[in-house]
């Protein structure tokens, strides 16, 4: 293995089926996470995306019934649950609260970037608002771009994690008044530790051969 953190990482992370429900992430820790997924890249900062969290047994419980049986386990007895949720439009308050933000951390000091970045924001979300079925796909792919980077990091602090698609969204939608918020959810992350019963932590990683996946373009 090649000394080098983030392939030892991408060697060793795996999809955990069984959590120690008794453990519990501490909390700097779920709020590093929290952090880094609040940095994750968006297309053109459009930052469209809210999280649920659920820490508590009892909150995780609640959101039970909107889990198959196989995927329950995964939500009952980890630390964490964070669903990823995403606005089905995006209004003019949206484009000024983060064109607010981003002038008040300094990132546009004038009003001509400021003209600018608002205007290439609302043109190139623009071009994905045609329908709300094809504004929640773009937004979703952002939602998993963020995704990606909380597995990553997760697994780089040694906290285990699923990425949870096995879900009726609709009811999950309806367990968390989501609809009343303008929003709805797209998939949903647990966290925690894994039991040591969890037989997927035993075998081997398994991918195809790097010869089929890649080419080089000449």
């Amino acid at each position: 293995m090649e000394n080098n953190i983030f392939l030892r990482i991408a060697q060793e992370r795996y999809t955990t089926k069984h959590y120690n429900g008794g453990q519990a992430i501490p909390r700097e820790q779920f709020d590093s996470l929290l952090e880094i997924l609040r940095l994750a890249p968006t297309s053109v900062n459009c930052q469209a995306w809210h999280f649920v969290t659920a820490s508590t047994r009892e909150a995780r419980e609640k959101l039970l019934p909107a889990f198959p049986d196989f995927n329950r386990e995964r939500v009952s007895e980890a630390s964490d649950v964070i669903v990823f949720c995403v606005p089905k439009k995006l209004d003019d308050a949206h484009f000024e609260r983060v064109l607010a933000q981003e002038v008040a951390d300094g990132r546009l000091p004038n009003a001509e970037l400021q003209a600018q970045q608002d205007a290439g924001r609302r043109h190139f979300a623009g071009l994905h608002m045609g329908s709300e079925a094809e504004l929640v796909a773009w937004e979703a792919r952002q939602a998993y771009i963020g995704m990606g980077i909380v597995l990553y990091a997760a697994a780089g602090m040694g906290i285990d994690s699923t990425c949870l698609e096995g879900v009726d969204f609709e009811k999950l939608d309806e367990i968390l008044g989501l609809a009343e918020r303008g929003l709805t959810s797209v998939v949903a992350l647990s966290l925690g530790y894994r039991n040591p019963r969890d037989g997927n932590a035993t075998r081997p990683k398994s991918r195809l051969p790097k010869e089929e996946l890649f080419t080089e373009f000449k």
